[in-house]
């Protein structure tokens, strides 16, 4: 960390969430402000003032939560506040619904062109453009998997080792005790309304016991409850991350990260983990990514793709670099406790009294009902960092989408606290079997190196390329596996890690072994010995050599 003092000459100490002022945001807009200096980044401008016809700026949206800011509503005729989050009112037709202005506010602004050019509706022609977000949106996945050419073999049944949804194969399903909860939650006509946007109190305070711990107790107050764990990594890159700022984000690693940050125009640096080292994190190379401007570290434990479980230690030292740098981790735990036999899972606030944590995690995967969609973030400030402007923000933030599906929220105390520990305890047996049997036979496969997980529900294998000289990358050789054998893997590409493919390791066994041999049949066809050097071999006599390989 030789660049330390370096960085900490920019970033204060006294860590507390990046601002930005008034002329930073007129500078990005092209608009005149008169408000003070110290507007979070996270507030009115964080996407910027749209433009109608190039100059013209549009309603910005408003952050109720800083009243200064509600000064600018005497430029619009209907602002009113939001309402209490924990009413049981909808924002939708209530007090704090919003009205937009009517079209005399773009005239009163200022037009491109003479009004006597526009039409009754103000515009000479038609427009329609799409946002700086949806240009910016790509998940990376579906770009490489939609660019391939997958033909598969048509005398071979497909088997698809790529999808990472554990219910398509319909071997694994939700508990009974969960299914019955929703459907008792469905009959009692309690959840058929609109909850408030962070969630109901109930389903948020059995959150907060299932994701409390002796060193990092939360309560009802600390959960945001969101549209999936997916939504748990949006709202939370959102509120931490502004245009201009930087997230560091684990590579290989889950390509949503990316997704997310870079439709805010948010810089994603990736920092490297070791595959030889069980794919703990390269702390020094973690460090030199910090500068001014990062705004958070994603840790990912279990992960996806690589099925590493981080210990104690390497946690510890990973908040470590966090807490020297003061750089906010969110931490993605949506694999939480689906952990193989020799291995613990720690939750990352559990390890510290300093760092500020959003954790993000949900029913999906260890509940087996990736469809539920209903997730949760639960805030850990122990010193109070995230009061001011984050945690506001993230109420603020939930509000666009008004909360998760009512239904399983009324199921969410019943879930937690019923299920018991078999459930859990069958999945990891059938996942750990079927890790085993994969690293055990694809390690019998020339030209494939297999890293046995350590928990999760994936497996990375790196690709012996040299041995395969037909095949360009990682790429052409999960293509041609599909054309010739019907088996569908990731390329490590599409984690940003190349040289590697992904399985899924939920599938039945019988399938998983039919893709196994698939794909050592595959293999040996196409596997080609490297040509050991020749080299001279000295004889006794100094002047004479052999000729030899090897």
């Amino acid at each position: 960390m030789e660049q330390g003092q370096d960085v900490l000459t920019q970033r204060s100490r006294d860590w507390k969430p990046p601002n930005q002022t008034a002329e930073e945001v007129s500078a990005a807009t092209g608009t005149a402000l008169d408000e003070p200096d110290g507007y979070s980044r996270n507030s009115l401008f964080r996407i910027g003032c749209a433009k109608i016809n190039s100059s013209t700026p549009a309603l910005p949206f408003l952050k109720s939560s800083h009243s200064d800011l509600r000064k600018r509503a005497s430029v619009y005729s209907d602002v009113t506040p939001t309402t209490d989050i924990e009413s049981d009112c909808s924002l939708f037709d209530s007090e704090g619904s919003f009205t937009p202005p009517d079209d005399s506010y773009a005239m009163q602004q200022g037009s491109p062109s003479d009004a006597s050019s526009l039409s009754p509706g103000g515009r000479a022609e038609w427009k329609a453009r799409s946002s700086y977000m949806a240009k910016n949106t790509l998940n990376p996945i579906r770009k490489i998997v939609d660019g391939m050419k997958l033909t598969p073999n048509p005398e071979k049944a497909m088997i698809a080792l790529s999808i990472g949804d554990p219910t398509i194969y319909k071997n694994f399903s939700p508990p009974e005790e969960a299914v019955r909860a929703v459907k008792d939650a469905a009959d009692s006509k309690k959840f058929d309304g609109y909850a408030p946007s962070t969630g109901i109190l109930s389903a948020r305070e059995a959150v907060a016991d299932y994701a409390s711990r002796s060193t990092s107790p939360v309560t009802a107050k600390d959960v945001i409850l969101t549209s999936g764990a997916s939504h748990a990594l949006e709202l939370s890159i959102s509120v931490l991350c502004d245009r201009g700022s930087n997230l560091l984000i684990p590579c290989p690693g889950f390509s949503i990260y990316k997704t997310i940050a870079c439709s805010l125009g948010v810089e994603c640096r990736s920092y490297r983990l070791q595959p030889e080292l069980d794919w703990e994190i390269d702390l020094d190379q973690l460090a030199s990514l910090i500068d001014a401007d990062t705004a958070a570290i994603v840790v990912n434990n279990p992960s996806n793709p690589c099925g590493s479980v981080y210990t104690k230690e390497h946690l510890q030292a990973i908040l470590e670099v966090a807490d020297y740098y003061k750089v906010p981790v969110i931490a993605d735990e949506i694999y939480d406790d689906l952990v193989f036999p020799g291995h613990v899972f720690y939750p990352m606030a559990s390890l510290t009294e300093t760092v500020p944590v959003l954790a993000c995690n949900g029913l999906t995967k260890k509940f087996i009902c990736p469809g539920w969609r209903v997730g949760w973030i639960t805030i850990h400030d122990r010193d109070g960092i995230l009061e001011e402007e984050i945690r506001p923000g993230l109420i603020s933030l939930s509000q666009r989408i008004l909360g998760p599906n009512a239904l399983v929220q009324g199921a969410i105390p019943t879930i937690l606290s019923t299920v018991p520990r078999s459930f859990f305890d069958g999945i990891i047996a059938t996942v750990h079997a079927n890790a085993k049997a994969s690293f055990d036979i694809m390690s019998g496969i020339p030209g494939l190196s297999p890293i046995m997980p350590a928990g999760a529900m994936y497996m990375m294998t790196r690709i012996d390329m040299e041995h395969f000289p037909e095949f360009e990358d990682d790429l052409s050789f999960t293509s041609q596996l599909v054309s010739e054998q019907s088996v569908f893997c990731l390329p490590g590409q599409c984690f940003d890690f190349p040289g590697y493919f992904r399985i899924v390791l939920t599938i039945p066994a019988e399938k998983m072994n039919d893709a196994l041999s698939r794909i050592g049949e595959f293999c040996r066809q196409h596997f080609v010995p490297l040509q050991e050097p020749f080299r001279l071999t000295p004889y006794p006599d100094e002047h004479r050599y052999d000729f030899t390989c090897g």
